[in-house]
């Protein structure tokens, strides 16, 4: 079982708060930089959580522990044309499949850099009757 940890939070100056919780891999932005040259800071992905030692593309439908927050991964966050115009040319191929997750806040709370990521355990009760 792994158990990865928040490296970092990044929210729009503007933002009242995050709408949703998009997490990407501290691994992915350090694989950019050295397959591609392109040095992309964290917050300039456009996900607002970076993870370490957390395998997001093996969470789709799984649900997870962010700090205080429960969320349940619903697909891959895929880079778009908009990114790759904020950034520099070559970002959209080089997150392709490893863009970020897309999550569903399952259960709300507060997440801070170093706090550690697991997998939720699910426990399924059955009744003593039967």
């Amino acid at each position: 079982m792994w158990q990865g940890q928040v490296e970092a939070i990044h929210i729009a100056p503007e933002a009242a708060g995050p709408a949703a919780a998009v997490p990407i891999e501290a691994e992915v932005i350090e694989a950019l930089a050295r397959d591609t040259g392109i040095v992309l800071e964290p917050g300039a992905s456009r996900r607002n959580i970076v993870t370490r030692s957390v395998p997001l593309n093996d969470l789709v439908g799984v649900r997870f522990r962010v700090g205080e927050v429960v969320l349940e991964g619903t697909r891959f966050c895929e880079p778009c044309r908009h990114l790759e115009r904020l950034t520099r040319k070559g970002v959209l191929a080089g997150l392709l499949h490893r863009g970020g997750l897309r999550t569903v806040i399952v259960q709300g709370g507060t997440i801070r850099a170093g706090d550690p990521v697991t997998a939720v355990q699910e426990t399924l009760f059955r009744s003593r009757s039967g």
